[in-house]
């Protein structure tokens, strides 16, 4: 005979989505390490099956898709069947600001290599590095991205997304539906504006990845900023799809918060990157 609950906790029931993703992730790691030593020329191959193509990358991502899908799924699930007691869903927020952390502490490493590397060219010891830069910032030979062009009017852009979900979260909060549909909707159209037009800025860049400490950090830390952004449209888009069916209510709607916090850290994150990466970066002075 079951014992009858007599806590706020959730149990949750014997699922396949850790397993599978320890797979897929797998798959993902044995095929990135194929297609980066394929781009060497180097032959990888694993019981005579070539591992240096996509295939196996693309497999893997596949199998990591499906378990996000299904594993957030049966959150949701839960969620609806009220197993997301106030304790419950205080540990979620413990667990979405922990995340947020080690997101701050992923950007500050890419923030500090290029104020390392733009703060201190001429620097004795760095002699390899003042050969490569010239002892100058920008170093020499790279023509920077006019901060006050498109950078600002992207900034803009994510600026006013930042107004539009603290519009819908409002209007969450006074139960309208309206307003929160079209505040979610107006800012996922402005997360995928953002992303066409730095898709848009990647294409015209007169500096590559490669062969310059201000490429590598500059695509490094815009690029991943970018990644963030798709990340949280797409987040806002399955809340969004939630708004239209009903599952968010005043009192509970811990899945849009999450998202909404995402966003505005993406929003902060974009704003240190305009100020050092596009303005401080597109004229600093020699050292």
């Amino acid at each position: 005979m079951a014992h009858a609950k007599n806590h706020d906790y959730h149990l949750v029931e014997p699922s396949p989505w850790p397993f599978l993703g320890g797979i897929g992730a797998f798959i993902m790691a044995i095929g990135a390490v194929g297609l980066f030593r394929y781009t060497q020329d180097l032959d990888f191959t694993l019981f005579g099956i070539d591992l240096a193509g996509w295939g196996i990358f693309a497999v893997g991502t596949l199998v990591v898709l499906y378990v996000m899908f299904g594993w957030w799924r049966d959150t949701v699930r839960e969620s609806l069947a009220g197993d997301h007691t106030p304790v419950v869903q205080l540990h979620l927020r413990y667990g979405m600001l922990l995340f947020i952390a080690s997101e701050v502490m992923f950007f500050v490493a890419w923030f500090w290599a290029f104020f390392d590397a733009s703060l201190f060219t001429n620097e004795a010891q760095q002699f390899a590095r003042v050969e490569v830069t010239g002892g100058v910032w920008p170093p020499e030979g790279i023509q920077t991205f006019d901060p006050w062009h498109l950078p600002l009017l992207n900034t803009l852009i994510l600026l006013t997304s930042g107004t539009t979900v603290t519009w819908a979260h409002h209007s969450l909060l006074h139960n309208d539906r309206d307003g929160l549909k079209w505040g979610l909707a107006l800012t996922v159209l402005l997360g995928v504006l953002f992303s066409l037009l730095q898709a848009y800025e990647y294409s015209h860049a007169a500096f590559s990845f490669s062969g310059s400490i201000y490429g590598s950090t500059f695509f490094m830390a815009t690029g991943f900023h970018g990644f963030h952004v798709i990340v949280g449209t797409i987040f806002l888009a399955v809340c969004l799809i939630r708004a239209m069916a009903g599952q968010f209510t005043p009192e509970k709607h811990f899945g849009f918060e999450a998202a909404a916090w995402y966003w505005h850290f993406v929003d902060v994150v974009w704003l240190f990157l305009f100020a050092s990466i596009y303005v401080w970066g597109a004229g600093t002075p020699a050292h």
